[in-house]
């Protein structure tokens, strides 16, 4: 009997490393946008560079994945109960995880409701939350600590989407996959409780572009695809909430970067598996800014100025686009703001006016402004 207690406990640590390393493998890759199988102090988020001596042990100034995956391991196993608990859903909110919105079974492929236990109206709006990751990592659970905000108001449902990474297949099936997604989010909307014609979409670097894309690309068929169950369902949405997504791949190596956008192991380039610089038709593709008509959705824009992984000029050129068509556009400038380091309190404001005047009917929108970043 001892034997078997000792055996099950051995088990459950084991699963529990188990679990830890495939986490910081994932936060790893997600981090390291470059892909250079490293980080430097400036990939890490902001509020974590203090840490970076302790995790970089051979003192090389970066860090491999084995010193990430030892350092988040040997931290977070004595608090697996506490890590648990910070990530726990309130109780105000339900969760419904993994719903599979292509009826493939492929778990790419799924979303995560978060819907609130007591709305404030019969039917609230919707707030889509796509994850980052260069298209190659990263996924839905990142989601739910943004939305989880907004929905235990009772003013708002969410939903976190996944779709196919890069090395999965290449574009346009993440754009396809967003749209199934967006379908089988209109098709639920009464049988859930959110307002489908209330649906706004949110989104961070490879998510921003994903989100840019679904605002500019209404009507697009060759965008559009065949994937799920509610082909006959529109995938338009309301409204837009872009952090630092690229908007036009042939430019984004004008301005400086960390990343050499053109060549052929970029993150734009495994996602339109070829090189950006050798096929600019399927780049122009790829790119939000390709799409833009005086029919698009309004969007809010957030970028920092010292952001070395998407140049902060991919936003304020987007911008541009957009009004030149007159398309409802909102520029909020984090400067000195790296990818997405220093967004503070303002930014946060910032989206919460921005989604309640074209949601809630609030009087007040934001307009273009410039915070400092930790503001």
């Amino acid at each position: 009997m001892r034997f078997a207690l000792l055996l099950a406990a051995v088990l459950l640590l084991t699963s529990i490393e188990a679990q830890e390393k495939s986490r910081a493998q994932r936060t790893f890759e997600t981090w390291d946008l470059n892909g250079d199988g490293k980080l430097i102090r400036q990939e890490l988020p902001r509020q974590l560079r203090g840490n970076f001596e302790k995790v970089d042990t051979n003192g090389d100034k970066s860090i491999s994945l084995e010193e990430h995956t030892k350092f988040v391991t040997k931290r977070n196993l004595p608090d697996e109960q506490k890590r648990r608990k910070m990530l726990q859903v309130p109780d105000s909110i339900r969760k419904l995880a993994d719903q599979d919105y292509a009826g493939t079974g492929n778990p790419r492929q799924a979303l995560d409701l978060y819907l609130p236990k007591n709305p404030k109206k019969e039917k609230v709006p919707l707030l889509v939350f796509i994850h980052g990751g260069g298209w190659k990592s990263g996924d839905k659970n990142s989601g739910g600590g943004r939305l989880i905000d907004f929905v235990k108001t009772g003013e708002f449902a969410g939903a976190s989407i996944a779709y196919r990474l890069s090395p999965e297949a290449q574009w346009p099936a993440q754009i396809h996959d967003c749209k199934a997604a967006m379908r089988w989010l209109r098709a639920h909307a009464d049988q859930y409780g959110y307002d489908a014609e209330r649906i706004a979409v949110w989104g961070t670097s490879a998510g921003g572009h994903l989100v840019a894309m679904l605002g500019v690309s209404n009507g697009v068929e060759a965008l559009e695809g065949e994937i799920g169950p509610h082909k006959e369902v529109s995938s338009k949405v309301h409204c837009v909430v872009n952090y630092f997504g690229p908007a036009k791949f042939l430019t984004m190596n004008d301005h400086p970067s960390n990343i050499d956008h053109l060549a052929g192991d970029s993150p734009e380039s495994m996602l339109i598996g070829a090189s950006v610089k050798d096929h600019p038709d399927k780049a122009n593709a790829a790119s939000p800014q390709t799409y833009v008509t005086s029919d698009d959705v309004p969007s809010l824009i957030v970028h920092g100025t010292q952001d070395k992984l998407v140049p902060y000029q991919q936003s304020v050129e987007f911008e541009k686009a957009l009004e030149a068509v007159g398309v409802e556009t909102t520029l909020l400038t984090v400067r000195d703001g790296g990818h997405g380091a220093g967004f503070g309190p303002a930014v946060n404001q910032t989206v919460d006016q921005f989604l309640r005047f074209h949601l809630l009917g609030a009087t007040e929108k934001p307009a273009d402004r410039e915070v400092k970043a930790g503001e």
